[in-house]
């Protein structure tokens, strides 16, 4: 599917040298809003492709690379690298996630490019930062969960460190990296100037632990593995039913705790002083977990659902990934989205999961195959079709 429709984006040129998760991510996030993003891809005959553990028409690529132009450019050589230099006089948007050196070495770094485009936004996502005694480290969403902190507080207590079952960190610096590029693109409006943009996948993660950093870094508390339950409200967790599971959220709350006794029929918790006030229950975690799992064990998911909704204790069911986008408000909401692609035909993708009224984002394109609007693109910064084809013999593009 293609549209005509201009989103809230659409003036501003992206030019997109990332790879992997993170960097892609930040890019979506443009081309979805109508930004024009032109993937920088190596030619096919240098037998170099970005992607991955996953081939191009697999779903993580197809999800990352929707709503976007491909074209080939051999920045190895020195005519790949003019080209470039000339797209990025033209760009509002540069986005990479090379090594912390690479960029310099090609002369494609910030400082170079905005002595004669002073309006640039450059993007650089790294593993550890640009700079420091770990700049040249790769970065991997596996490392950084470990040494952000997240795999020591993931898990059960006890269990040794566990990983996210999502690249969190990587997925988590790509959002912070286009939240950096929007925030430069509006200031720009005011000064008429662009800057550089870094993030990494160390910051991005450490950011994301929010009150688990805060607790160590106020109160010198060292977060442990809560499993399922809360870090400090209980009853906050899952328990189990007849037939499955059931999550239970805020009944740390005391309001909350006393509409879930409730709803079990277990209003003599609350008189017990062990169970009293919220700290008290949070101390006493385990045995009153206990006492919960014996009295939801007794009923089905759904039929817990439906007590708990009616007595308005937060819950929900459990879901396989097959049951997510089954559910009526998933369906609701829109969020799997349809494209058509040439070769895998009518797919979905996950969209954008927030909406603006008047400006939504769209998936006006299926992720291009490598190079597919190479000549397109070339011609309109001025190439002829004489110079493309002479260009693609000598494998610059």
């Amino acid at each position: 599917m293609t549209t005509t429709r201009k989103g809230p984006l659409a003036r501003f040129k992206v030019l997109d040298l990332t790879r992997l998760r993170s960097g892609p991510t930040a890019v979506r996030q443009l081309a979805d809003w109508g930004a024009d993003v032109i993937k920088i891809e190596t030619p096919e005959a240098l037998g170099v492709s970005d992607g991955w553990g996953d081939s191009r028409l697999g779903p993580d690529f197809q999800n990352l690379h929707r709503n976007k132009r491909s074209l080939t450019l051999n920045l190895k050589e020195a005519e790949g690298i003019a080209i470039f230099k000339k797209m990025a006089d033209q760009a509002d948007v540069i986005i990479e996630n090379f090594r912390p050196d690479v960029k310099f070495r090609l002369g494609i770094d910030y400082e170079s490019l905005s002595r004669s485009n002073p309006g640039l936004v450059y993007a650089s996502i790294s593993g550890f930062g640009q700079d420091g005694p770990y700049a040249k480290r790769p970065g991997y969403d596996q490392i950084v969960q470990g040494m952000g902190g997240l795999m020591a507080i993931t898990g059960l207590p006890g269990q040794g460190p566990v990983r996210a079952g999502i690249a969190v960190a990587d997925s988590a610096t790509g959002l912070f990296c286009a939240l950096g590029v929007l925030t430069a693109l509006l200031e720009r409006e005011e000064s008429g100037k662009g800057q550089w943009v870094q993030t990494s996948l160390l910051e991005s993660m450490i950011g994301m632990l929010d009150f688990q950093a805060a607790r160590w870094l106020i109160n010198k508390e060292i977060p442990e593995q809560a499993g399922n339950d809360h870090p400090t409200s209980i009853p906050t967790g899952v328990f189990p039913t007849a037939d499955g599971h059931i999550n239970i959220a805020g009944a740390g709350a005391q309001q909350m705790w006393e509409r879930l006794c409730k709803a079990v029929g277990a209003e003599y918790l609350l008189a017990k002083e062990e169970y009293k006030t919220g700290k008290l229950r949070s101390n006493n975690r385990v045995a009153l977990n206990q006492e919960l799992y014996a009295i939801t064990r007794t009923r089905s998911t759904q039929e817990w659902i439906e007590r708990f909704e009616a007595a308005s204790v937060a819950c929900g069911p459990i879901y396989t990934m097959d049951q997510v986008f089954a559910d009526a408000q998933t369906r609701h909401l829109g969020i799997a989205t349809p494209v058509h692609h040439p070769d895998l035909g009518d797919i979905e993708v996950v969209g954008q999961p927030v909406g603006l009224s008047r400006t939504p984002s769209e998936i006006r394109s299926a992720t291009p195959a490598r190079g597919g609007e190479t000549d397109e693109v070339m011609r309109e910064f001025g190439y002829s079709a004489a110079q493309i084809a002479d260009l693609r013999a000598r494998l610059v593009i």
